[in-house]
């Protein structure tokens, strides 16, 4: 595919995926990627949204940064920063078809998990834990959000602190991975092509979205979150068996 039409699909793809981020604090590129790795590939796919959720996340990190919980954003980003260097291990070394079948197995696993109802706390060590496979998942499959999605669910987060403590996280692990992405030489003219039209696709569908959580009670705040997740574990399973 041409680099405009690259752009293009950034766009479109990256505005419906930053629509459910603002509604549910996550979703960028759990429903982005399954959709781009047929196209662009797994390694263009992951870098390009990297590159929107800095630019999308760091703008409403820091609109929202009062209602951050910098205790849990300090802990799961202190294990992320172990778990970055395996993933960049395991992009470097796994068949591209493998980690598209890991990309759909994470989605699928956070769907069960999520569905068992009220998460038992999980506490520091549990953060702790979620930030280390966070890391180690972002430069793997570029789906650093479902282990902090559970370990912040489980903290007991309110909505608006849940999903500002969320972009923290995110914008502060995607800025360490995508230098390592640059070291390693990974970022190529089609990620950025990608990321370009990205990230005006996703602040436009952010400024929608966003509007609709505005309009969310906690409990229907959580059925978002549980069909978000069933939405893309679909779409990352039908991307599989293409």
């Amino acid at each position: 595919m041409e680099l405009l039409g690259l752009a293009g699909l950034g766009l479109v793809v990256y505005c419906v995926s930053a629509l459910a981020q603002a509604i549910t604090g996550f979703g960028l590129a759990l429903a982005a990627i399954p959709l781009l790795v047929p196209v662009a590939g797994v390694v263009a796919a992951i870098t390009s949204s990297v590159l929107v959720s800095i630019v999308l996340c760091g703008r409403v990190w820091w609109q929202e940064r009062a209602a951050v919980d910098r205790a849990i954003l300090t802990r799961t980003t202190v294990a992320s920063a172990a778990g970055l260097p395996l993933g960049f291990i395991g992009l470097s070394v796994v068949p591209e078809r493998d980690i598209t079948l890991v990309i759909a197995a994470v989605i699928l696993v956070s769907v069960v998990v999520l569905s068992i109802g009220k998460l038992p706390p999980l506490g520091p060590a549990g953060q702790f834990g979620g930030g280390l496979l966070s890391g180690a998942l972002l430069t793997s499959t570029g789906l650093n959000g479902p282990p902090l999605v559970v370990a912040y669910q489980a903290a007991g987060l309110q909505p608006r602190s849940f999903r500002a403590t969320l972009q923290a996280s995110f914008v502060l692990q995607d800025a360490a991975a995508l230098v390592g992405f640059l070291v390693l030489a990974k970022l190529d003219v089609a990620a950025v092509a990608l990321g370009a039209g990205g990230v005006l696709g996703a602040l436009l569908g952010w400024k929608v979205g966003d509007r609709i959580f505005a309009r969310l009670d906690p409990a229907a705040f959580k059925r978002v979150v549980m069909v978000g997740l069933a939405i893309t574990a679909a779409a990352s399973a039908t991307a599989v068996v293409l």
